[in-house]
């Protein structure tokens, strides 16, 4: 393994970043998420600890970057307005794609109790939930419902954005135990209609 220190000119490029992630993916799909550290990904994608420390804070840091590579805030949704559980799942079923995408393997070992930077996404910080995290994105859709008459007035969009967070989690959790034969968007798309039918108008 190199030496540790500053990233040298070849080193510090967007190719060295995107070695860096591509060796976490692979590492989180083979040995799970708790038993990656930085040592181990230096070491595989043949960097120095330096160069990773240029890219990323630490490890909590490089696990943030899966979860908000990407903002929910403009995110276009093609489901129509009047259908907020339609909504909500296109929502959430893009952020999942994401992950299917790396992988069976990546995707059981980083829905784990022990990934803190997937804990403290899908958590809130003084009640509030991070700008441009899908969980924020789903409370604007919800409160949108809100003021189109579609939810009844009243309704706790934040406790409600809660809640589906939960369920989403619920149905992640239950497709990995399912070896992958769930259908996470059909389970999703039916427990959500049936939760938000409860405050339709």
């Amino acid at each position: 393994m190199k030496k540790s220190g500053r990233p040298g000119k070849n080193e510090a490029s967007r190719e060295c970043k995107d070695a860096i992630f591509k060796t976490a993916v692979d590492l989180i799909g083979s040995i799970g998420a708790d038993a990656v550290t930085v040592r181990r990904i230096c070491q595989k994608a043949d960097v120095s600890i330096g160069t990773f420390y240029h890219y990323f804070a630490d490890k909590n840091d490089l696990m943030m970057a899966f979860v908000r590579e990407e903002s929910f805030d403009g995110f276009d949704l093609r489901t129509q307005p009047g259908d907020i559980a339609g909504r909500i799942t296109e929502l959430y079923m893009h952020l999942i794609g994401k992950y299917q995408a790396l992988g069976p393997d990546f995707m059981k070992s980083f829905y784990t109790t022990g990934n803190q930077a997937l804990s403290a996404y899908l958590d809130e910080e003084d009640g509030r939930f991070a700008p441009g995290t899908v969980m924020a994105r789903s409370q604007k859709e919800l409160e949108g419902a809100v003021a189109a008459g579609i939810l009844r007035a009243g309704l706790d969009v934040h406790q409600a954005a809660m809640d589906i967070c939960t369920v989403v989690k619920g149905c992640v959790f239950e497709w990995c135990l399912s070896q992958e034969r769930m259908d996470i968007q059909d389970s999703l798309a039916r427990i959500l209609r049936n939760y938000l039918s409860v405050y339709t108008q």
